[in-house]
């Protein structure tokens, strides 16, 4: 309020509004020409006055103390300022006295005012000369601590002081020499810590992340986050370690080449240098890889480990991945002094992509180096381009070859010589280091030498591929690349089709060629032939040998199955190469198969082939529970239980009616060239089959038949997803068909095999039984003990097939080949009785000798009494009796047989016994007819 107060007595504003008022009222009272009107006028400011008054008055009585507190203080101010004002006259009067005295003393006081300026300046120079006598140490200190930023800071401002102030002082010569030459090599220590920032600490920080996953990476990229936020001009903490703040350290570092002014020759360096510390890089992991393995590089090169090369790449990948984050940051804090207005001529600054592109030059090296590709250049010999081709006739790599002449060889060599070794030993370690990778070429003098971590192989790009392609588009994202530009991507694509694809078509048709190797003398092939041995069936955990060359065709499969899950980018070639190997060896297969039972040149095969391929005796075989219980289903076996002992005969006899209906016995005997004479084909058909069928459930495991049709009508190029992949590899529909036809090829060539063996056995049976009853006397007058020779031929047939298909053959399919034999044997020789001209006892003795010999051979085979065989005894045991005691018997016991068996009885008993009245026989006939028919109605 006594600010307010003041302001209103002491406005200029109010005391020119006040005067002008007072004007107004004196020239309007002037100007009045009527009395009445000035009193009017009068009367009416009176009236303003006293109504002003009293507000005036109320005012100071409401604002009394305020009002007091300013005159007051006016007051007070108002005396400070004359006592000022005496004050100022007081210094006016002494300066002027002073003014006269210094003009009386001018030349002394000069004098004194110029020493001092002396005094101050050699005192500063003193200063300045002990500061410069202290920078070696200081620098020394500086450059100890990593303090780059003050240690610039300290050299170029000695140099700046011994070039101005200081330039003349002699004392300081040898100084001077010396912190111009620190100063010249300061640009270089800096360029020198930088580039190992950026390429040892940084590679080295990853090493022990190798359990973090990209923990690493995400570090790094988070460098140039926080580099984008930070200003360019940093200084250093003293309690700090520079290190443990990377991105701010190579910020210090640049910052203090600018100081020097030498960024230019700091980009160029850098750029300079990218080459040969990326390769020092390569050299560290390597040894970091064959130390954590505890071996030596030496014994690793002989070695075939892929893995530990895949360790090698994950680690570099790690390490320049850091490496290439550290480079953003230095390129970001370069791009902030070209803009603060230093010049980088074009060609000593790089880009992120020089930074990839180097990268990937040296991993180019790396892998030469590992998949020996200038040695696999020199020897692939490579497969036809086509093999891939479903068109591809693979058939000649299966067929028969000529034996190559054996070539000359020296009485001496000396290849082998310690000398020769040496020498060998001596180029090739020369070949070894005149490459880049091993310190050929324009290496850093402190880099280690690179060691290998395994032995180098073109198949080591099996465990190295996708990393390698996961990597590559990682380099083509970061450059801005499109997908499948890049040079490591050209490289490596180069490489898998140029050499490594003919490197699988070279290996995979030398293993087929060394499988199906055949001997000019022998005239099948020894690929149906030859079997594994006892380790290798013990290894694949088989009950029964398999062909070596369907073990081999398997491998080789086995083996391409890999490469659709190692090369995923490659799966649909390789599925193409599997069909065609498969392919090849099931026309193979098929065309010996036809070299077993084919005869002639007709294409006429034996009559178990024959009848293999027809298709209702091979429908109905099929459809036998002994048949049917070979098959899983649904990974159980079908219960053999489920059919009677009366329906089990039904069936037999079923089959052996088929079997004797389809073989016209009306023709004299079997050809012996239409029967399989050679017991060791047999055994090699035994040997297909299982080689087959364990060769055809693996390739199920592999084929992929589960596929949605929608997916199958969508595309014609398919990713499969099944267990069997680790990954998704793509491949087409056609192929995977093409795959899933070839394996029921090769299952319905295994069930062939196993159909023809059991048809084979049967129709030997019938090749030997035959002449039994069309050929033997069985009316002689002296009692034969043998049994008939062909019978005895018979036996040792059975027992020679036993012998082979016992050992070739699983213990269920062996007895499904000999399973219900008695039964047929039997069938044939009842069957036989009607070509029987006359039998008397001893021909009726020897009848049953002949079912007696067979019985014994088939029980020590089935290990079953094969009572089959006693109901044929039986049945010619009932020529000892007359017709009328035999339908007697009939009467009394039931019939044992079946009108035709009973007549075919009767009818050879009157041969026998000479019954030539008709009327005879055809009354033996009715009764037969009659006593059979009222024992059916019983």
């Amino acid at each position: 309020m006594e600010n307010e107060a003041i302001s209103v007595v002491n406005s200029p504003a109010k005391s020119k509004q006040t005067s002008s008022f007072l004007l107004s009222i004196v020239r309007t009272l002037s100007s009045s020409a009527d009395f009445e009107q000035r009193e009017q006028e009068k009367k009416r400011i009176e009236k303003a006055f006293k109504e002003s008054d009293k507000k005036l008055g109320d005012l100071v009585k409401e604002n009394y103390q305020d009002l007091t507190s300013i005159l007051k203080t006016f007051s007070d101010i108002s005396d400070n300022v004359n006592e000022s004002r005496e004050k100022i006259k007081h210094i006016k009067e002494d300066l002027s006295s002073c003014k006269t005295l210094l003009h009386c003393k001018r030349d002394e006081l000069r004098k004194l005012w110029i020493d001092g300026v002396e005094q101050k300046t050699i005192a500063a120079l003193l200063d300045q000369i002990e500061q410069v006598k202290n920078v070696p140490e200081k620098l020394d200190n500086h450059l100890a601590k990593k303090e780059y930023l003050q240690a610039t800071n300290c050299i170029v401002g000695a140099v700046t002081k011994l070039e101005s102030n200081l330039s003349h002082v002699e004392a300081l010569r040898d100084l001077k020499v010396e912190i111009h030459a620190r100063k010249e090599r300061m640009h270089e220590i800096l360029i020198e810590e930088l580039n190992r920032q950026i390429y040892t600490v940084s590679s080295q920080a990853v090493v022990g992340r190798a359990g973090s996953g990209r923990r690493g990476e995400m570090s790094s990229r988070g460098m140039v986050e926080s580099t984008l936020n930070r200003d360019s001009s940093l200084a250093e903490g003293a309690s700090v370690d520079p290190e443990e703040d990377p991105q701010r350290f190579i910020s210090v570092l640049l910052e203090s080449l600018f100081i020097l002014r030498k960024v230019p020759e700091a980009a160029e360096a850098i750029k300079m240098r990218m080459h040969p510390e990326l390769i020092a890089i390569v050299a560290r992991a390597s040894h970091q890889v064959v130390d954590s393995t505890g071996g030596q590089g030496e014994n690793l090169m002989t070695q075939f480990l892929p893995r530990q090369l895949g360790d090698l790449l994950e680690l570099i990948f790690r390490q320049f991945r850091a490496v290439a984050e550290i480079h953003k940051v230095v390129l970001l804090n370069l791009q902030k002094i070209i803009n603060s207005g230093v010049y980088i001529r074009p060609e000593h600054m790089y880009t992120m992509k020089d930074v990839w592109s180097k990268i990937q030059a040296v991993i180019q090296l790396l892998l030469n180096e590992y998949l020996d590709i200038r040695n696999t250049e020199k020897s692939r010999q490579t497969a036809p381009s086509s093999f891939d081709d479903p068109n591809t006739d693979i058939g000649v790599y299966f067929a028969k070859k000529r034996r190559e002449k054996p070539k000359k060889v020296s009485l001496f060599r000396f290849d082998a010589s310690i000398h020769a070794l040496s020498t060998n030993s001596y180029v090739e370690d020369t070949r070894q280091f005149d490459s880049e990778l091993f310190g050929g070429g324009n290496i850093h003098v402190d880099a280690p030498k690179h060691v290998f971590v395994c032995k180098p192989s073109v198949d080591n790009i099996k465990a190295i591929y996708k990393n390698l392609q996961a990597f590559i588009r990682e380099i083509e994202s970061s450059s801005g690349l499109s997908p499948g530009t890049s040079s490591l991507h050209e490289f490596l694509t180069e490489f898998v089709e140029k050499i490594y694809l003919g490197h699988v078509h070279y290996v995979v048709s030398n293993n087929i060629d060394i499988a199906t190797k055949v001997d000019e003398e022998e005239e099948s092939f020894d690929a149906l032939r030859n079997v594994i041995d006892h380790k290798t069936q013990k290894e694949l955990g088989v009950p029964r040998p398999l062909l070596q060359s369907t073990v081999t065709v398997d491998k080789s499969v086995l083996e391409l199955k890999e490469l659709m899950t190692e090369l995923p980018d490659y799966a649909d070639h390789f599925l193409n190469m599997i069909c065609n190997v498969l392919r090849g060896y099931r026309d193979t297969c098929h065309n010996a198969y036809r070299g077993i039972v084919q005869y002639d040149a007709d294409e006429k095969r034996v009559i178990s082939a024959t009848w293999a391929k027809d298709e209702d005796i091979s429908r109905f075989l099929r459809s036998l529970p002994s048949w049917r219980s070979l098959q899983p289903s649904d990974g159980h076996e079908l219960n053999r239980t489920v059919c009677s002992e009366e329906e089990m005969r039904a069936l037999n006899s079923k089959e052996a009616v088929i079997l004797i209906t389809n073989l016209s016995f009306e023709e004299a005997f079997i050809p012996q060239h239409e029967i399989i004479t050679d017991v060791t084909q047999m055994r090699t058909v035994a040997n297909v089959h299982e080689s087959l069928e364990w060769f055809a459930y693996r390739l199920k495991n592999f084929s992929v038949t589960k596929m949605s049709q929608a997916s199958q009508q969508a595309s014609p190029h398919l990713t499969v997803e099944s267990p069997f992949y680790d990954s998704a590899p793509t491949v087409s529909h056609k192929t995977l068909e093409s795959l899933n036809g070839l394996v029921k090829d090769f299952q319905d060539l295994a069930e062939i095999c196993l159909l023809l063996l059991h048809l084979e056995v049967r129709v030997h049976c019938f090749y030997y039984l035959l002449p039994v009853a069309k050929q033997s006397n069985y009316a002689g007058p002296i009692d034969d003990l043998d049994p008939d020779s062909n019978v005895l031929k018979l036996n040792k047939d059975l027992s020679s097939m036993e012998e082979v298909l016992s050992q070739s053959l699983q213990p269920n399919k062996f007895k499904y080949i000999f399973e219900s034999l008695g039964f047929l044997v039997a069938s044939i020789l009842m069957n036989s009785m009607q070509f029987i001209k006359k039998i008397n006892e001893n021909g009726i003795k020897k009848m049953c000798r002949n079912l007696f010999a067979i019985q014994q051979n088939l029980t020590n085979i089935t290990m079953s009494r094969e009572s089959d065989l006693d109901h044929a005894r039986q049945y010619y045991e009932l020529l000892y009796l007359n017709p009328d005691k035999i339908l007697t018997g009939i009467g009394e016991k039931g019939a044992q047989f079946v009108l035709a068996e009973y007549t075919q009885l009767l009818q050879l008993y009157h041969r026998s016994h000479y019954t030539t009245e008709q009327a005879v026989i055809e009354g033996h006939m009715a009764r037969l007819r009659d006593v059979l028919k009222k024992g059916q109605n019983e």
